[in-house]
């Protein structure tokens, strides 16, 4: 190789060899979901009425991302809030769908393994859980956020011990208990996370679900954010 090529290809790496902190990578991330989030919105609120698919498709590509982009944080991830909202519109059997494909596409960057099906699992019942709450989640001519994040909450819990029944595949039974405790704070977090993201999804994605899909059961339009 000709010695000003290999400068250059030397440069190169250089240049992108750059080194970033954990909050440094943790705003780049915020801000790549950003980006992300914002045209799926617009390709969303385009879609023709009754284009549940894609509407569908879209939705599991933000929770795929979101989760993947927030893995820094804790246990702080959209795919429950919007499992819960798709099962809430779509129905239970949808929502099973859709939780076991962003159960697999995420892992296939984080981590593939038996704790896949018992996280498509949780979700399912997560999904299957809002289908059952549809009525529930109204007020009137709108969806209660509150609900919605009361349910979310319990959600982050009874996810999280779902899951943690794949720790039997290693440990003793009666070690389990013990197990659940250990993980009780990080179940708060994902409990916690839950409340922000139904307050921040809740309305948004309801609005779009509903407009997609009018027979949908668990909002009627105009959709409001509403207490």
């Amino acid at each position: 190789m000709h010695p000003s090529i290999e400068v250059r290809v030397v440069l190169m790496l250089d240049a992108h060899a750059v080194v970033l902190s954990p909050i440094e990578a943790l705003f780049l991330n915020l801000s790549l979901l950003c980006i992300v989030a914002w045209p799926m919105w617009i390709a969303g609120k385009s879609l023709r009425p009754g284009n549940d698919l894609a509407m569908l498709a879209l939705l599991a590509l933000f929770a795929t991302s979101g989760r993947i982009l927030l893995d820094p944080l804790p246990n702080i991830q959209p795919v429950t809030v919007v499992v819960l909202l798709v099962g809430a519109h779509y129905g239970a059997s949808r929502s099973v769908a859709f939780a076991s494909v962003v159960a697999i596409s995420s892992n296939l960057v984080l981590g593939h393994g038996i704790w896949t099906l018992y996280q498509a699992l949780a979700w399912s019942l997560v999904g299957i859980t809002g289908s059952s709450l549809s009525r529930i989640f109204r007020n009137g001519n709108a969806i209660s956020i509150r609900r919605v994040g009361a349910v979310a909450f319990v959600a982050g819990f009874a996810f999280d011990w779902v899951v943690s029944i794949s720790a039997l595949h290693s440990i003793p039974l009666e070690s389990f208990p013990v197990y659940l405790m250990v993980g009780l704070p990080f179940d708060l977090v994902h409990a916690t996370g839950n409340l922000v993201f139904a307050a921040w999804l809740s309305g948004p994605l309801s609005e779009i679900m509903t407009r997609q899909s009018p027979q949908s059961k668990a909002v009627v339009e105009p959709v409001k954010n509403a207490s």
